[in-house]
């Protein structure tokens, strides 16, 4: 197709709809009534002949096609949109900049609640949203200006993407205050008859299992989830322990009848940093975000 008659308007549905997987949801977003957004979606298939999405009973779903052009259409508008932002400084007080940025599940559980706070307080305008993406994936999204910062222990993250320390994390065991193993410690031979849980996280926690491997110790995994935050209610209603950042366990310790126990082996310590790539180390809101989530968390 010929770029040149394509409305940017006509991206910014489809990106809409492709996050909403509707219609009427996009429409609300936008800003614009639903007949706009069909009508939008209408040119929109017509130039690019392909049905993009298909009405099904859990939505609007994306044609094969149409996920093709997800991320590339969505590193595109954040590229413009933080470009149209920046002008030549950044006021938080009035700025209505999206800011986009990756954590774990688990580090939303901690950094998001006083984020949002904050950012509600001081600036109130602006949009956030935590973006998932694969470990792997978040250099090239720091690069392309797809994500602004990625916040976490992301030990794989090297130059040119910089990084600003925030804390040192040890690693703890939960478990609910009545289970079985405790006691004034976690015994060695308590935590191997134990049963656990294990989140399949492609990140930096990796180093639990290195540190069981150094010393031949092999863990009963009776639950594999790909996500932190299910698993306290777990816990809760078994006999399995999870091994988890100290600060993360805290939170879930004052939300539920939880207690946590040092492993009874050497754990290093999890490295938390916000990282952001070195081509917006100047830019204005970037700096300005990352100077609020250093005064927030680090140590």
């Amino acid at each position: 197709m010929n770029i040149q008659g394509l409305d940017l308007n006509l991206l910014r549905v489809f990106d809409a709809v492709l996050r909403d997987h509707s219609v009427t949801a996009a429409a609300r977003h936008l800003g614009l009534t639903q007949p706009a957004v069909s009508n939008a979606l209408a040119r929109l298939r017509a130039l690019l002949e392909d049905a993009l999405f298909v009405r099904t009973p859990s939505g609007m779903d994306a044609t094969p096609f149409a996920r093709e052009l997800a991320e590339p259409v969505r590193q595109a508008l954040a590229l413009l949109e933080s470009a149209l932002a920046h002008g030549p400084g950044f006021d938080p007080a009035t700025s209505t900049r999206a800011f986009r940025f990756y954590m774990s599940d688990l580090g939303q559980v901690e950094f998001l609640p006083p984020l949002v706070e904050r950012a509600q307080r001081v600036a109130p305008g602006l949009r956030l949203e935590a973006v998932a993406l694969e470990v792997e994936d978040i250099s090239d999204a720091l690069a392309a200006g797809a994500i602004d910062l990625a916040v976490g222990f992301l030990p794989g993250l090297g130059p040119p993407v910089r990084r600003q320390p925030l804390f040192r994390d040890r690693y703890v065991c939960l478990m609910r205050a009545d289970h079985p193993a405790a006691g004034a410690r976690l015994t060695r031979k308590a935590f191997l008859e134990a049963s656990h849980a294990l989140v399949s996280y492609k990140g930096g926690h990796r180093v639990i299992e290195e540190a069981l491997e150094r010393t031949g110790l092999a863990r009963k995994i009776a639950l594999r989830v790909p996500h932190f935050t299910v698993v306290p209610m777990v816990l809760e209603r078994s006999d399995l322990i999870l091994t988890l950042p100290s600060r993360v366990a805290r939170v879930y310790q004052q939300r539920g009848n939880f207690k946590s126990l040092p492993p009874p082996v050497p754990i290093a310590p999890a490295d938390v940093a916000v990282h952001w790539h070195g081509r917006f180390e100047r830019d204005p809101g970037n700096r300005w975000l990352r100077e609020i989530i250093v005064e927030l968390f680090a140590e």
